[in-house]
């Protein structure tokens, strides 16, 4: 399933330039995940490297975008063609 982010959100911006993807994006007040583009990093790394770096734990799983790790391996490679997996 696609992260997003709460509204614990501190607007550091430490989670943008850790998404391969390009999901995340600046948004009024907080950031915003983009969750035709989100991964869960799947492809990109072992774990949603967003969740890593935020500070104050405010990206989670969205439950309104379920998705299984074939699904959002396939959506990976979409987003990313000519490129192999990393994890």
């Amino acid at each position: 399933m696609a992260y997003k982010i709460t509204e614990e959100c501190i607007a550091c911006g430490a989670c943008e330039p850790e998404c391969d993807n390009k999901a995340i994006t600046e948004g009024d007040p907080v950031y915003i995940i983009d969750p035709d583009k989100c991964t869960e990093c799947v492809g990109n790394a072992d774990m949603p490297m967003c969740v890593e770096a935020c500070s104050v734990d405010c990206c989670v799983p969205d439950p309104d975008h379920k998705e299984t790790k074939e699904q959002l391996l396939e959506k990976w490679k979409k987003l990313n063609p000519g490129k192999e997996p990393k994890a």
